[in-house]
Parts: C-alpha cells; sequence; structure tokens
C-alpha cells in the first residue's frame, strides 16, 4: 500500500500541470454578417443601440451589408474576439458549453442574454466569442461510481488540478459519478458534446425541428452497445448505417411550436444504463390556409374519418429493416412542377347550403393532371396495401423500408397488388377523382414512423 501510494505521489509530482490561459481582452468584438442580419437586428440581438453599431462601424454602409462582412459590436464590456454562431446541438448544455469552450459563463450569459441555463433547447442559435488560438475542448470522460479525480487524472496523462480547473469543479473532490468532464488531451474526432462517455456522439437534423419536417437521428456509441431512444415521446427505430445507427422521425404538421424531449439510451454491457435527455425546438412550418366547399359532408363526419386515419396509421408504423430506397425519391406525377395544394395549408371544409365547417390541414402534395394520367412510384418497395377507401378514395400504401411510405389517394384505377415489389418509375396507377375530392387530381404522401411529413423535402434531398 506504501509502495502504490508514493508511485501514485511521484506521479502527480512529474505530471505538468496545464493552465488554461487567460483569453484576450484587447479590442472590441467583432460579428460576422449572416444571411438575413440587418443593422437593427444585430443591433436587438446584442443588446446595444442603432446609433452606437452605425458610430462603431463608419466604413460600414448599413443597407449594403454582404454575408461574411466583419462588424464591431460596442458597449460589450470584458467581451473580445470574433462573435460565431453556433446551433446548439443535441448533448450541448450551459456546462459543458462552458467547459468545452472554455468561455466564462457571464460571458455566455451577456451575449445570449440568457435568464437560466434551460434556455438552451438544441436548435438555438447561440454566439460564442472565439479568440485567436484558442482552443475548444474535444477529449471526455465520464466517472464512474467509486471513481476519484486523481484515477481519471492518471488514465489521462493529467492532474487532478488541471481537470478541476477546466471543468469548473469546487475541488479535486468533487467529480460526481456520471458527469461528463473534458480533458486536454486530443479528442477522438467525435462531435464533443456533454453527452454520456458510452456515446461517441448523437445529433438530429435538421435544426431547427419544423412542423411536418423528417428528422434524422445518429448514434455512434462505444463498442456497438445497444442505444434507444425517444423523440417527442414517439419511440425510434434504429438501423444500422457503416457504424452508425440511424433513426427517421416525422414532425407531425399540427404539433404546437414549442420544446419536445429528445431521449437517448444506452444500455451498458455490466447492466449499467446512461441515458441523456434535451429539448429540442420545434418551429411553425408558416403554412397558409384554404377553404374547401364540398357538396357532401359524409366524408367529414369523424364516424367514418377517425377510423379510417387510425387503420393508416397501424398500416404505416412497423419498421421494416430492409432499406428499398437509396438517394432522392423522384416525383410520382407526369407534370413533376404543377402543384394545385401542397403539403401543411391549414383546410377549413365546408358543406354548401349548410352551417357545417370542420378544421383540417393537407396531409400531402398535390399536383395537376386530368383523369386518367399515369402516377408514378417515387421509389422502389412493396405494395402494402391497395384498395377503396371512403375518404381517400382509390389508394396504394408503398412500404419503401425503415418506417417510411408512400400513400397515392383518389386513383381512377390501381394497377398493382398488394405484395408487388415496384421500381422508382414504375406506372402504379391512373388519376381520378374518388374518395372527398373537388376535382381529378393526384394526391401523394410520405409518411415516416407513421407521420405524414413534407413530401417536398424528399424530392429535395436523399435521407440516409
Amino acid at each position: 500500500m506504501r509502495k502504490t501510494y508514493l508511485v501514485f505521489l511521484i506521479l502527480i509530482l512529474l505530471t505538468p500541470i496545464h493552465v488554461q490561459p487567460a483569453l484576450a481582452q484587447a479590442g472590441e468584438p467583432v460579428y460576422i454578417i449572416q444571411a438575413g442580419d440587418t443593422f437593427y437586428s444585430i443591433a436587438a440581438r446584442f443588446n446595444v443601440s442603432l446609433d452606437d453599431l452605425i458610430a462603431a462601424n463608419p466604413d460600414v454602409d448599413p443597407s449594403n451589408l454582404a454575408i461574411g462582412q466583419e462588424i464591431v459590436i460596442p458597449n460589450l464590456r470584458g467581451i473580445t474576439g470574433v462573435l460565431e454562431t453556433e446551433v446548439v446541438g443535441f448533448g450541448d448544455s450551459l456546462r459543458s458549453l462552458i467547459r468545452r469552450t472554455q468561455v466564462p459563463y457571464d460571458n455566455l450569459r451577456k451575449l445570449n442574454r440568457l435568464i437560466s441555463p434551460s434556455e438552451l433547447y438544441v436548435g438555438v442559435s447561440l454566439i460564442l466569442p472565439v479568440q485567436e488560438g484558442q482552443r475548444t475542448l474535444s477529449a471526455r470522460i465520464t466517472p464512474t461510481a467509486g471513481e476519484s479525480l486523481f484515477e481519471l487524472a492518471i488514465k489521462q496523462g493529467s492532474d487532478p488540478w488541471t481537470l478541476s480547473s477546466l471543468n469548473k469543479l469546487s475541488g479535486t473532490w468533487s467529480a460526481l459519478p456520471g458527469d461528463v468532464l473534458y480533458t486536454p488531451a486530443e479528442g477522438n474526432g467525435e462531435n464533443a458534446t456533454g453527452l454520456p462517455s458510452a456515446f461517441l456522439s448523437a445529433s438530429i437534423s435538421p435544426l431547427p425541428m419544423v412542423q411536418g419536417s423528417t428528422e434524422v437521428i445518429r448514434i455512434k456509441t462505444r463498442d456497438n452497445i445497444a442505444a434507444s431512444a425517444t423523440l417527442i415521446d414517439r419511440p425510434l427505430n434504429f438501423f444500422p448505417l457503416d457504424d452508425e445507427q440511424v433513426a427517421l422521425e416525422g414532425v407531425h404538421a399540427m404539433l404546437e411550436p414549442g420544446v419536445y424531449p429528445l431521449r437517448i439510451e444506452a444500455a451498458l454491457p455490466n447492466s449499467e444504463k446512461q441515458s441523456f435527455e434535451q429539448m429540442v425546438v420545434v418551429v411553425s412550418g408558416a403554412y397558409l390556409h384554404e377553404e374547401i366547399p364540398l357538396n357532401d359532408s359524409s366524408t367529414l363526419d369523424p364516424a367514418v374519418t377517425e377510423p379510417e386515419l387510425r387503420n393508416l396509421e397501424a398500416i404505416t408504423t412497423p419498421a421494416t429493416p430492409t432499406k428499398y430506397w437509396n438517394g432522392i425519391f423522384s416525383s410520382p406525377a407526369v407534370d413533376s412542377n404543377c402543384f394545385t395544394s401542397r403539403f401543411g395549408t391549414r383546410r377549413t371544409y365546408t358543406v354548401l347550403n349548410s352551417d357545417i365547417e370542420i378544421e383540417g390541414f393537407h396531409s400531402g402534395l398535390d399536383f395537376c393532371g386530368g383523369e386518367g394520367l399515369q402516377i408514378f412510384a417515387p421509389a422502389p418497395g412493396r405494395v402494402v396495401f391497395a384498395a377503396p377507401l371512403t375518404v381517400r378514395g382509390n389508394a396504394t400504401i408503398i412500404d419503401h423500408g425503415w418506417g417510411v411510405y408512400s400513400g397515392i389517394w383518389h386513383q381512377s384505377e390501381i394497377l398493382v397488388n398488394v405484395g408487388d415489389m415496384v421500381t422508382q418509375g414504375q406506372v402504379v396507377g391512373l388519376v381520378g377523382a374518388t374518395g372527398r375530392v373537388t376535382g381529378a387530381h393526384q394526391h401523394w404522401e410520405v409518411w415516416v414512423n407513421g407521420v405524414q411529413v413534407n413530401p417536398l423535402n424528399w424530392l429535395e434531398q436523399a435521407y440516409p
């Protein structure tokens, strides 16, 4: 015991103490113009007067700002460097940001006008002052139960005083089990956020989440540890892709803008579990409104519409492990650039010669086109439904795998059968006017994990 203690003391004495250099305090901070910025919005963001901002930048024309242009922000006492915008990612917290960037709390609070640490929702933009030569820490460690800061320091080739200082601990004795600490060692190249150590990385994109968007959740764990997650209280289905686990989730078009939880959990080989939960911002899709007049109220009756919707949700919720598609979806319509109604549009259904009004939203994308035009499969997949429905008329549902489905409604004729494998671009039906319609048109929906999402996104980008 004495010999072990002596060796431990020698290691401590021989280990150099890394002291983080103080941030430079000379000069005023510089902000880089972003898309959509104006002097008015910049002044409001940094809580400085418009007159002072203009006076501090006499050579800048406020009416002719260019992306990437640098301007000085006055009256931010004690703050220097370049003021960069960073979107808060999953795993970031005020504490982890302070530890990772080594930016003092008072500076973060002043720049972002923070009142509470809980305001750092995923998807929110944050201003960070970056000094020339400033080092951002990336290597993370997590103390286990009974593990001291001394033991962690030896493993990292550091010392407990440096770890305590970098992580703003009250002392070398105050590291808690499960806390995410940063070390001066080189990182492993993964995203350096405040996640528990079982997770090499975890992300959600795009951010911020928008009503009707398709979200991609990626998780990478150490030693391929099993992981699970829920988003907005919906369990996610993960599938292996290269060295990651990937899940797709839809954000409902009618979900109220606000903040919602994303929770991930890893089951360790020793039966312990590490979990992390953070609130993610959902913003409005800024959808328009339209009125739809109908002659018949029968297709608005909840006794008809609700069972049909529940049936569709049951069909589109299972996640087939095989991913049939690859790359961007193609348009199912003959005229791919002509739309009569877009996804997410808020609708008021009225019945002629009555006082009936029903509120809803457009759950798909309507293309121009008359009776009998061909309808094409937007991506490869298996037909899982092909039959008439009351509201949606002659309907076809194609399973593309991984919980992604296409729904094609109101057809005059269905040209495929349940169980058929279809290829991208294959003719699957003909445009019609069956079900709840005001005329012949092609309606296409994309469902992700049982939620309708904006089909245009699938025509514009490739999902994994």
